[in-house]
Formats: structure tokens, C-alpha cells, sequence
């Protein structure tokens, strides 16, 4: 019971900071898809690389159990899977996080993403046999591989390189694109927008 509490407070907290930066926004998305509005990047930039240098300096340090880590095969359908969603991300203005946000913060646009994006869940479930049949869930590239090798994982790393320090590194240049990147690299950054609700 306690850790359905703590995943209760934690979710609601998270909510709660993607509405504040914006993205329960659709016109907040679509501005920084366009390179418009580039706040709400550079927050997930900074939220990214903070929480890679923390889980991966926290694994070196034995704070943070190598157990709990989870890596996703590479398949055929997970890139298909990604392209739907970028194409579906872009022309709603949400992911699947950002829309449930902004459904309970009230707009009523998100409701009609969630029914879609259940709808499509359920398609997918519906076709499973012939995605599966067709060879595009067999896995390729090793299947649950990292870039660098992470001591006491039960995963293979394509490279001969600490994973600890290769996330930090990475978690760090995204910190840094996140100050470096300007708000806008295309037009003016507070043009006149039309209301998505």
C-alpha cells in the first residue's frame, strides 16, 4: 500500500511540474516542434541530463541498485512505434504523460487524445498476431543492449566503455545544451498564437 502512496504523491508532483512548465500546453509543444518556443525543451533537456547524471553518479556510488535498471530491445517495431508517436505527438500537441496532465487540469481537447490513444492501444493489442508473425518484434542490434557496459547489469554494452560514465557524460551535455540553447532558432518566440482548447 505504501508504494502505491508514494507513486500516487510522486505522479501528482510530476503533473504538477509538467503543467507549470508548460507541457499540458499544446501550443507550447507545437512551438518548440517548430523551433519557436524552445522553453519547454530546454526544461525537458535539463530534466533529462539531471536525472542521468543523478541515477547513473548514484550507481557508481552504490546508492542507486543496478537491478532496478531497465533496457528496451531493439526491434523493428519499437522505430515504427516511435514514428507514430513523434507523428502523433506533433499534430496533438501531446505524448501520452502530457495528455492525461492536461486532462486533469481540464482541457477537454486531451480527452479526445486519451480515447485515441486507448483506441489505438486496443488495435495494436487486436493485431499483435500478425506484428508478431511478420518478424518486426524479433529483435536486432544484440535485443537489451547498452552503449557502454554497466558493472553488476545483466546487460551487454556495444561499447568498451564505462555506462556510469558515458550517462553522466551524456547527462551532462544535455544540462549544457539546456543553458546554452537560445529560446527561439526560428521567428519570434512570442507570436500571436491561436487558443488549442
Amino acid at each position: 500500500m505504501t508504494s502505491i502512496l508514494l507513486a500516487i504523491v510522486i505522479g501528482a508532483a510530476f503533473g504538477a511540474v509538467l503543467d507549470r512548465v508548460g507541457a499540458t500546453n499544446p501550443n507550447w509543444i507545437g512551438g518548440m516542434l517548430t523551433l519557436r518556443r524552445l522553453h519547454l525543451m530546454k526544461a525537458i533537456l535539463l530534466a533529462i541530463g539531471t536525472g542521468s547524471i543523478l541515477m547513473f553518479g548514484g550507481q557508481m556510488l552504490g546508492l542507486v541498485d543496478v537491478g532496478h535498471m531497465s533496457v528496451k530491445a531493439a526491434y523493428v517495431g519499437v522505430f515504427i512505434g516511435g514514428l507514430l508517436l513523434g507523428g502523433g505527438w506533433a499534430a496533438s500537441g501531446y505524448c501520452p504523460g502530457t495528455g492525461v496532465c492536461a486532462a486533469a487540469s481540464g482541457r477537454k481537447d486531451a480527452l479526445f487524445f486519451i480515447a485515441g490513444g486507448l483506441l489505438g492501444a486496443a488495435a495494436y493489442m487486436a493485431t499483435y498476431p500478425a506484428w508478431k508473425s511478420a518478424g518486426l518484434l524479433d529483435n536486432f542490434a544484440g535485443g537489451k543492449v547498452t552503449l557502454g557496459t554497466v558493472p553488476g547489469s545483466s546487460f551487454d554494452g556495444l561499447m568498451a566503455v564505462s555506462g556510469d560514465i558515458l550517462g553522466i557524460a551524456l547527462g551532462a551535455v544535455f544540462v549544457l545544451v539546456a543553458f546554452v540553447l537560445p529560446d527561439s532558432l526560428i521567428g519570434d518566440p512570442d507570436g500571436v498564437e491561436m487558443p488549442a482548447e
